[in-house]
């Protein structure tokens, strides 16, 4: 749908159909776990727009509860079905966006469809998994995945008051990060009271509980965070070329390898600005700007989609976790020889009351100091702090140039030595 903003600010012309499975539009998936955990008031208070105000302000003709079956691109058409009508229509384009985002994992697992067991992908997820937390005895929860949605969906059913079981069938959570910087965040975790239970996956769901390699886990609900993997199944049957992950290839301005389709968001590849490698990256920032280009090719201009560092972030507990970059599996994958360093710093001038505590971890390029990746993870203030890194890695600069970087300085915020330039002061020292 931000594509199609785009379209129609260039074309007024044109017009615009939207096929959507489900009911809503334009939401923020990423708003889920503090809907469960009770920040956020109501579904509505995700909806950025609905469809009626696509259809009165942008007068694009969105069409909820239709799902596109197949594309035809010979004779550049798309088959939909209707779900609420169970009848088939078929319609002709002349530009086609394939945003279909990403599906949730889920592993073929005796069970698995067990109503009791949810995906936190869409709002008609969280809708669904709402009307079971709030009309029954839930007080036994087993997530399922150590990674981002499955650490935030962890902590807002504690907050909820309910006793917390954490699944993660390998030896660390937080596959993003390297193992020295997810002990800091398993450690809060457990602080918070959450049962992390490391190297310990799930085997099969029954009724009340869940059965795993080391026994059984009791679970009046089940909640997957095993990731997302491209939805990319329409794109494959209609020909056109996958890439990594099996994601949409696109080119820099998202146009598959079919002229006139594109395609954004969680469904298509990227390119990383470090390792020069294709990658798959499904989070909402990178959708929405790989969105934006798509919308005003579609619409006859020109923008183009340079790539991603992979910049990421959340808050488990009360601890900031942020990443950006190449981690050191990553880095070591791409072929780099890297020096890693790690700092642990205060937040604001240490002369005020708590000052915040974070560990700053950075890869510096062996010989050239080209900075490649950085971790955070602290207490209030750390973690936005990963945007420096992310910048200074878009602009290639290297560890030694960072150090005279002029970051705004004043005890409340900052210490004289921000935690990113002292991390930078020792990997310059460490990377020559």
């Amino acid at each position: 749908m931000a594509a199609l903003s785009q379209v129609r600010k260039l074309r007024d012309d044109m017009e615009i159909v939207a096929f959507e499975r489900g009911r809503y539009t334009s939401y923020s998936a990423c708003g889920i776990p503090y809907l469960v955990g009770g920040e956020v008031e109501s579904i509505e208070s995700l909806i950025a727009r609905t469809p009626q105000v696509f259809r009165d302000r942008l007068r694009v003709d969105v069409r909820t509860r239709h799902e596109v079956t197949a594309i035809d691109l010979d004779d550049r058409a798309v088959e939909v079905r209707a779900l609420d009508q169970d009848r088939t229509l078929r319609m002709g384009f002349d530009q086609l966006l394939i945003a279909t985002g990403g599906n949730p994992v889920r592993p073929d697992l005796p069970g698995i469809d067990n109503p009791h067991v949810h995906g936190v992908q869409t709002l008609g997820d969280a809708e669904r998994l709402l009307a079971e937390v709030t009309g029954g005895d839930v007080r036994e929860i087993v997530v399922v995945g150590g990674g981002y949605i499955g650490l935030e969906m962890a902590e807002a059913f504690v907050r909820r008051g309910a006793h917390v079981t954490l699944l993660e069938a390998s030896t660390q959570i937080m596959a993003t990060l390297d193992p020295d910087m997810a002990e800091l965040v398993l450690a809060a975790l457990r602080r918070f009271g959450v049962d992390v239970r490391l190297q310990e996956g799930a085997k099969s769901f029954e009724d009340g509980q869940v059965q795993t390699e080391a026994g059984v886990v009791p679970a009046d609900l089940v909640v997957l965070g095993l990731g997302v993997q491209p939805n990319s199944a329409l794109a494959r049957d209609a020909g056109l070329t996958l890439g990594v992950r099996d994601s949409i290839r696109v080119d820099r301005r998202q146009q598959t390898s079919a002229s006139g389709v594109w395609s954004a968001g969680d469904c298509c590849e990227s390119i990383h600005l470090v390792s020069g490698r294709p990658i798959h990256v499904a989070l909402g920032t990178v959708a929405n700007k790989q969105s934006r280009v798509a919308g005003i090719n579609i619409g006859g201009g020109y923008a183009t989609f340079g790539g991603v560092v992979g910049t990421a972030i959340t808050k488990i507990c009360n601890v900031e976790v942020a990443r950006t970059g190449l981690s050191e599996r990553e880095a070591t994958e791409a072929g780099f020889l890297f020096q890693s360093t790690v700092i642990e710093a205060s937040t604001r001038a240490r002369y005020l009351a708590d000052a915040p505590l974070a560990t700053v971890k950075l890869l510096a390029e062996q010989g050239t100091g080209r900075l490649l990746g950085g971790q955070i993870v602290g207490e209030e203030g750390a973690g936005k702090r990963i945007d420096v890194l992310a910048t200074a890695l878009t602009a290639g600069m290297t560890v030694r140039a960072m150090i005279d970087l002029d970051l705004g300085y004043a005890p409340p915020f900052s210490p004289v030595w921000d935690p990113v330039l002292v991390a930078a002061r020792v990997a310059a020292g460490a990377a020559v």
